[in-house]
């Protein structure tokens, strides 16, 4: 069974930082891109960061460049998503997908170009000003 998990939402003052898990489970993890992805109730689902897991190639959105890091612990199986100088503009659900079976030569990003198949159940990250 395919798990994706993710972790580390809260709450955080303009300026800050938090740090997102995600662990995956059930495929071969090598062989995937895993991205991140943030909603609100008023706009729709937005790419934030992704890597793929082969060989830890990573895209950013504009928005997050310069201050999100998307990076992976191999041996755990986990990505990680870390956001730094964070604004209330961040404030949203963070999910993580995963797309499965690609190889290296594969498009991976934070684009709904990418079949992502599996998605974990969301955390949340709250930034006041």
């Amino acid at each position: 069974q395919v798990q994706v998990a993710e972790s580390g939402g809260g709450s955080v003052q303009a300026g800050g930082s938090l740090s997102l898990s995600c662990v995956l489970s059930g495929f071969t993890y090598s062989s995937a891109c895993v991205a991140w992805f943030r909603q609100t109730p008023q706009q729709e689902r937005e790419g934030v960061a992704a890597i793929y897991t082969g060989s830890g190639r990573s895209y950013y959105a504009d928005t997050a460049e310069g201050r999100f890091t998307i990076a992976q612990d191999v041996d755990k199986n986990t990505v990680f998503l870390q956001m730094n100088n964070l604004k209330p503009e961040d404030t949203a659900m963070y999910y993580c997908a995963a797309a499965i079976g690609l190889g290296p030569y594969d498009y991976c990003s934070g684009s709904p170009r990418v079949d992502f198949g599996y998605w974990g159940q969301g955390t949340q990250v709250t930034v006041s000003s």
